[in-house]
């Protein structure tokens, strides 16, 4: 049996093989890569949910890997970061870099958010077509994390480079070099900003000068902060307008109600989560998930993409509903390593989606569906371009 999540279908769209795996088992095991390795793949919403809390399967990626062969050679400041890391190591980290991404500070970007949009939308020339993820997805969550973290403006195209290059799936080695290329410049912009207060980076650098952060953990939390910070809000929005697009009905909808976007957001996640397969975790110890025995010390994949789309929790789950209560989405996932940055990429879509409405209200999908490209990534859903007539 192959990989089903590496099939070139599988990325165009995931649903019909998340279904298939879905009605055999909500947890099953599946081979994942060309090298015999197998992994066991969640697609059940109340199974996804309780994996993501399951103190039994860990993220501590350093651990599992301790002593295996490998060819990779991924920087450790993105592969040993907060995300891969259990409690209480990631407790500490959490709550040191969590207090920016709260709903306070968030609100206080927003005009800061809002200013991004309409330079972006501004230089948008009605009646022309426009690649929607390069114009506006990449740029505006790209520009806010990295006015966050105090990255220089003029550095900022070769940031997102390097952070999408770090998600190319088969090319192990350009994802390795983004690594370092990526942390080197990290570390030497994390010490500049030692005398210049004012961003995040300065709070991380102050904080390693008073003991409580080791200075690679403030250049590991500075990669993976710029990289979250961007990644899965370029999906998203880029996701939701395309699900607007082709849902008229609700793209109407919301056009003559704006006001009703923010309630939206959640179906749109749900309906297209930007994260399809959650980041890497394994079994301590042998366990039993719905229904399905898993061993001790193998891959486990949790599939919000696949959980939200689940006919046992969601009705209709194929339908897009603006109407529909998705509060219990799980595309942020869910737990203590739930998205630390929810409520600025929410921020994000809710200010673009409205913008894009108000400004561009007969906008319309350039291309056929099945010319559409999306991202050879199992890990992330998004589109490499969206084309769109303006």
């Amino acid at each position: 049996m192959t990989d089903p999540l590496q099939d070139p279908q599988f990325f165009r769209n995931p649903y019909a093989t998340y279904g298939r795996l879905r009605s055999e088992a909500p947890v099953q095991r599946v081979p994942t890569g060309s090298k015999g390795h197998v992994s066991y793949i969640v697609t059940g919403y109340a199974e996804a949910r309780a994996a993501f809390t399951d103190p039994r399967l860990s993220k501590d990626t350093a651990r599992f890997f301790a002593g295996r062969p490998s060819r990779r050679s991924l920087h450790p400041a993105v592969s040993q970061n907060m995300l891969s890391s259990d409690p209480p190591q990631h407790t500490r980290l959490r709550g040191i870099a969590g207090p920016a991404f709260t709903q306070g500070p968030v609100a206080r970007l927003r005009p800061y958010i809002t200013e991004v949009v309409d330079d972006l939308l501004s230089a948008w020339e009605p009646g022309q077509q426009v690649d929607l993820v390069d114009r506006l997805a990449i740029p505006l969550p790209v520009t806010v994390i990295c006015e966050l973290l105090g990255v220089p403006a003029d550095d900022r195209s070769t940031v997102a480079r390097w952070s999408r290059d770090l998600f190319a799936a088969g090319q192990p080695e350009r994802v390795d070099t983004a690594s370092h290329e990526l942390a080197a410049y990290m570390t030497e912009l994390t010490a500049s900003k030692r005398t210049e207060p004012g961003h995040l980076l300065h709070d991380l650098v102050r904080r390693a000068d008073h003991g409580e952060l080791a200075e690679t953990e403030a250049v590991s939390l500075a990669v993976l902060l710029l990289v979250a910070g961007h990644e899965t809000t370029t999906n998203f929005i880029g996701n939701a307008f395309l699900a607007l697009l082709q849902h008229p009905d609700s793209l109407t909808a919301l056009r003559e109600r704006p006001e009703l976007i923010a309630d939206a957001l959640d179906e749109l996640l749900r309906f297209d989560s930007p994260l399809g397969i959650a980041t890497f975790r394994y079994s301590t110890e042998e366990l039993t998930l719905g229904g399905t025995c898993i061993p001790a010390g193998v891959p486990v994949l949790i599939a919000p993409g696949a959980a939200n789309r689940d006919p046992a929790q969601f009705d209709h789950p194929g339908t897009l509903d603006l109407t529909r209560k998705a509060g219990s989405h799980l595309a942020f996932g869910h737990g203590v390593h739930r998205c630390l940055g929810a409520p600025l990429a929410r921020a994000e879509a809710e200010i673009a989606l409205r913008a894009l409405l108000t400004r561009f209200p007969a906008a319309r999908l350039a291309v056929p569906n099945e010319d559409l490209e999306w991202r050879q990534t199992r890990l992330l859903r998004g589109l490499t371009s969206l084309p769109v007539l303006v």
